[in-house]
Order: structure tokens, then C-alpha cells, then sequence
């Protein structure tokens, strides 16, 4: 081919990525680096693309939530944030007088967890590199295209354009996704109709505005501690008409000032941006060879600091079935599933946010709504749903009839178990990233437990790890059947006189055809 000049550049040899690999990931946050460890726990070449040659030195979030940190810890990754964090034992929520408490909640980490997200990255990046995945920052993508056999990205670095192909290419490069584009997948939604300045800054008098929520004759001003400078969030009553115009510290000075009522000494500022309401979705998750994760996929109001931890649920839920799909184990689908799954979640989370808005929207009408979720969020029970609820803890796959086990298409609990190798919890039996199938008998059961289950699972030997163990706090299961992402695809409990054909039918719904066999999907 002949290389493109990019402005002015040099004209050199052409550039091109003649070894193809298997998944390129575009954008290097929390989602694509989540995907990157995952696709490489499963051997798959792995290229991330990252337009910023370096990570931003300003912090987007601060928040890991329950339903993040139980994912993390199937991977064996969340006690080092733990380690460094905040623990916060309740749910980020707008629009409510009432604390969401997530003790009693259905989760193994019941708090929130203050910690930067650069943190979170840096932690991510690391063992994604040392997984083996290729990170190039500096390259930006210009253009994608797709056939029946690959995608084909067009990526400018130092000022050169080369192309590099891939069997899949996944969209995880934020709201304003070039691969979402390039794929002509459609984004549906509401435009902002409300902005909101932040600010990262020094108070020249730190009595000046406490931290919290002032209010004044113009609004309110939330202050956020942070080491050495602080988070100030305040309405943008005049924004621009160009909503990307670059917010100074005059514009947010005066912001602040026209709330309160008075001015307020801002300086040093670290990072200023200007953020709205907007709530979209993709149409499509999925398009051929084309996936999207992340702000890729969603883009909703930061009520209840669910960004970062839907992102990551996001690349969770796709990895282990990328990957299927990719080395050919793979039932035709799963990689569908994905969509199925995260469609509907992302759709819940974009619900969620815009009603946190409009409880904490100074309208009058919606004075009874707000009686009515604070009085539910004061029952013990109603509290509890509420934080499951905007945390994605109540997450389910699947459907299931009302009489089936509580933890089907759930996040099984971390139990503890015992071993003929010694104690281990579930979450180091997950963290290779491969099915789980549990002979909770202790190896004396009949049927598809005991000696049996072994046999049952060998066929997916090469996907799915067989152990029997004693689970003393869960003593009425029998058998228990995991997906990589920790999920519950089948059990057996003690009133149940099931065959195996109930097990073969899960294990190649979730795990294709056992080695051997066709690509026949029952």
C-alpha cells in the first residue's frame, strides 16, 4: 500500500501489522483493560489501542462499588484496592434524605469503596501487561472496516497511518466512540438538557465552603475532599453554545459565586470540565465482528457513581465469551448473549440514573415521588432493594420460573470450601478464568455427583474445571455449575433427583459442544 501523510509528516516505508490479531481492543480505561486481562487469561493475542500517549493526570471517578469488587475478587484483583481504599458501608444515591446501606445486601463486599479511578488503571494495566497484552498508547483510530473474515483499522502513531487487522474489534473508547461510528451503529437517547460544571481546585480559604452541599439564592455547591485540593460541582445556568468550549476557572468562580450568592476564592486548578444529562444506549452491542463496552455502549447522568463499575461489569461479561468465540468452543449464541445481557442491564442503570435526577430535581410536582421513595428507602427491606437495585447487585441472567433456586443466572456467593488439597474459597477456584463444576458431596454422592461428576464434565475438560469439595454453610447443594464470570448456570440441591441430562444441557449452553463432537448446540 501507499502510506498516508498525516500533516505534514515525513513521507517513510509503509506501516502495516501483517501478523493479524486475534481481538483489538480501541480505548485503554477500565473497560478495555478489564477485557484485555480477560481475553489473555484465556490465551488470546490481545493489541489495546489508546489515542493518549499517556493516562490523564486528572481522576474522572473515585468510586468502586459491591457489585464491582465481588467481580474483581473472582479474579483474585480486588484486594488491592481494598488495600488502598476507602470502605463506605452504603450506596452511592441522588435525590434521597435516606442512606443506602448495603449491610444485609446480597454481596461479599458490602460498602463502596473510595479509590481514584487512575488507580484502578494503573493496577489494571499492570496485569494486563503482565498477562501478556500489547498496549500501544499514542495510537489513535481513524477508520474501521469489517468483512466476513476480519477488521481491518486504519491507526495513526507519530504521526504515521498503518493498519493493523484483527479477528474482532471491540468499541471501548468512551461516549463519543470512533468504533461505534465507524460501525454505523446507531446511539438512541436524550441530549443534555441540564449541565453541570466540575472543578478540581485549591481553596484560598478553606473555611470559605465547607465540605458537602451549600446552598444559596442561586443553587447549591457539592465540595468533595480530595488529598491536597477539592471537587467542587455546581449547575452551569449559561452554558456555551458550544457545549465543548473549555471551562476556565473565571467561568467557574463566577458559577459558584451565582449560587451562593457571594464569591468564593478559587485557585490551582488541577482539572475543569463541563458534563450534562444525556442518556443514550447503542441499538446494537454487537454489529458482525464489531463490539462495544463501556461509554462505547452507554452514556447516562453520573448520578450514583455507577460509571467505572458498569464498565467493568461490561468487559466481565464479555470476555470469557469473546474468547469462546474466538479459539471455536463457543455455542452460536454466545457471543450474542452479550448483548442480550448487557442490552438490558445498561438499560436498567440509564433508568436508575435519569429517576435519580428527577428526585433531585426543585420541582414541586415531584414532591410526592420523593415522599414516596424516601418512605420505601426508611423500610429496612425497601432500603436494601434500593441499594441492590442501583448498585446492578440484583443482577440476573436469564430467565428462570419463579420456583427455581435464588441463585440461578446470579452471582454465586464466595462460599468456603474444603478440599482434599486444602480450605479454598470460590473466588481462587475462578480466578483462572474457566467454568466452575462443584461436587459439593464431598466426593459420596450419586447421580451426577460424586465419582460421576467428573465424568459428566470431561468432555469439557478443556473449558470447565471439575473439583469436589464440603461446603458446610451451604449443606442442602449438591452440584453447582459456574460460568468464568462467576454466574450461576445450573445446580442441584438435595430434593432433587436429577439425571445428568439436566447438566450436559447446561454445560453446552454455556461451554458448546464437549471436545470430540460437532458444533451442534442443543
Amino acid at each position: 500500500m501507499t502510506e498516508v501523510l498525516i500533516e505534514g509528516a515525513t513521507r517513510s516505508e509503509e506501516r502495516e501489522d501483517h501478523r493479524m490479531t486475534e481481538v483489538l481492543i480501541v480505548g485503554a480505561g477500565p473497560a478495555g483493560l478489564l477485557l484485555a486481562i480477560e481475553l489473555r487469561l484465556a490465551g488470546v493475542d490481545t493489541v489495546v489501542l489508546e489515542r493518549h500517549p499517556q493516562r490523564p493526570p486528572y481522576c474522572r471517578g473515585f468510586n468502586l462499588n459491591a457489585r464491582a469488587l465481588d467481580l474483581l475478587a473472582r479474579r483474585g484483583l480486588a484486594d488491592r484496592f481494598i488495600g488502598e481504599g476507602r470502605q463506605v458501608p452504603h450506596a452511592a444515591f441522588s435525590g434521597l434524605p435516606v442512606t443506602l446501606t448495603l449491610a444485609g445486601a446480597h454481596t461479599d463486599h458490602p460498602f463502596s469503596l473510595g479509590i481514584p479511578q487512575t488507580r484502578v488503571e494503573e493496577v489494571l494495566e499492570a496485569h494486563a501487561l503482565a498477562l501478556g497484552a500489547d498496549i500501544r498508547r499514542g495510537h489513535e483510530l481513524r477508520a474501521l472496516t469489517q468483512d466476513a473474515e476480519c477488521v481491518t483499522a486504519t491507526v495513526v502513531a507519530d504521526g504515521r497511518e498503518h493498519r493493523v487487522r484483527a479477528g474482532y474489534a471491540v468499541g471501548c473508547d468512551g461516549g463519543r466512540s470512533t468504533v461505534r461510528r465507524q460501525a454505523g451503529i446507531d446511539f438512541p437517547g436524550t441530549a443534555s438538557t441540564a449541565f453541570t460544571l466540575l472543578g478540581d481546585v485549591e481553596l484560598a480559604d478553606p473555611a470559605a465552603l465547607p465540605f458537602g452541599v451549600s446552598t444559596g439564592p442561586g443553587g447549591s455547591v457539592f465540595v468533595i475532599p480530595r488529598p491536597g485540593y477539592v471537587r467542587i460541582i455546581t449547575a452551569d445556568r449559561q452554558p456555551p453554545a458550544d457545549r465543548d468550549e473549555p471551562v476556565t476557572l473565571d467561568r467557574l468562580r463566577a458559577a459558584v459565586a451565582e449560587a451562593l450568592g457571594r464569591p468564593v476564592d478559587l485557585r490551582a486548578a488541577r482539572w475543569t470540565t463541563r458534563f450534562g444529562n444525556a442518556a443514550r444506549q447503542a441499538a446494537e452491542y454487537i454489529r458482525g465482528r464489531v463490539v462495544l463496552a463501556g461509554d462505547a455502549a452507554h452514556i447516562h447522568p453520573p448520578a450514583g457513581a455507577i460509571g467505572v463499575n458498569l464498565a467493568l461489569d461490561d468487559a466481565f461479561n464479555l470476555g470469557w465469551k469473546l474468547a469462546a468465540t474466538v479459539r471455536g468452543t463457543a455455542p452460536a449464541h454466545l457471543l450474542d448473549s452479550y448483548h442480550e445481557e448487557r442490552h438490558a442491564a445498561g438499560a436498567r442503570v440509564l433508568a436508575s440514573t435519569q429517576a435519580q435526577v428527577l428526585l433531585g430535581t426543585a420541582d414541586d410536582r415531584l414532591g410526592p415521588l420523593v415522599d414516596l421513595f424516601t418512605r420505601v428507602a426508611r423500610h429496612p427491606a425497601g432500603n436494601r432493594a434500593l441499594a441492590e437495585t442501583v448498585t446492578g447487585l440484583d443482577t440476573r441472567y436469564g430467565t428462570h420460573p419463579d420456583t427455581a433456586h435464588p441463585w440461578l443466572g446470579r452471582l454465586a456467593p464466595d462460599l468456603t470450601l474444603s478440599t482434599a488439597a486444602g480450605p479454598t474459597r470460590l473466588s481462587e477456584l475462578l480466578a483462572p478464568g474457566r467454568g466452575l463444576l462443584l461436587d459439593l458431596t464431598g466426593g459420596s454422592g450419586a447421580g451426577v455427583c460424586g465419582a460421576a461428576v467428573g465424568e459428566e464434565a470431561a468432555g469439557w475438560a478443556d473449558r470447565v474445571t471439575a473439583v469436589t469439595a464440603d461446603c458446610p454453610e451451604q449443606p442442602g447443594l449438591r452440584a453447582l455449575l459456574l460460568r468464568p464470570d462467576g454466574h450461576t448456570g445450573w445446580l442441584l440441591r438435595d430434593a432433587e433427583q436429577e439425571g445428568p441430562d439436566g447438566l450436559r444441557q447446561a454445560l453446552r449452553h454455556w461451554f458448546g459442544e464437549p471436545a470430540g463432537e460437532g458444533a451442534r448446540v442443543a
